[in-house]
């Protein structure tokens, strides 16, 4: 389960390791700029992802933003609340691939409208294939371990 970590909207998406594929699931609203605990636990309990990705919001040149330590923070708290392993990813751009994305479906005719919820929630499966094709990469790559 990934999370693009907003203050005003976070997205969650979903993925398959087997497939190494992942689609958008929802946009969280963040009542007074806090996660919304109970959708998150109803999502966690529905979908029993065995690990969890956020995107870590830095700036193009890798430095950290006042974002980064509140979406680091979110993290840690998925972490020991859910007792699952998280893994920070970098964000960077993951927004504008999700745009790219979402125009290229409404372009051929697969989508309506685009919002910024759609966007959030995309950005958020694009985290979590990145995620999926490292570890995927790692895991091949790493001839001790077994399949």
């Amino acid at each position: 389960m990934g999370f693009d970590y907003g203050t005003r909207r976070t997205g969650v998406a979903v993925g398959q390791r087997i497939t190494g594929t992942a689609r958008p699931l929802t946009t969280l609203g963040m009542p007074g700029g806090q996660p919304d605990w109970p959708a998150i636990d109803r999502l966690v309990r529905d979908w029993a992802p065995t690990d969890v990705v956020v995107g870590r919001p830095t700036r193009m040149d890798g430095s950290v933003t006042p974002l980064t330590a509140v979406a680091e923070g979110f993290a840690v708290t998925l972490g020991k609340r859910y007792a699952l392993p998280v893994s920070l990813i970098d964000e960077r751009l993951s927004s504008r691939e999700a745009e790219t994305e979402l125009r290229r479906q409404r372009g051929n005719g697969t989508r309506g409208p685009i919002r910024k919820d759609d966007i959030d929630q995309e950005a958020a499966a694009v985290l979590v294939r990145d995620w999926l094709t490292r570890t995927t990469h790692a895991n091949t790559s790493n001839h001790s371990e077994n399949p």
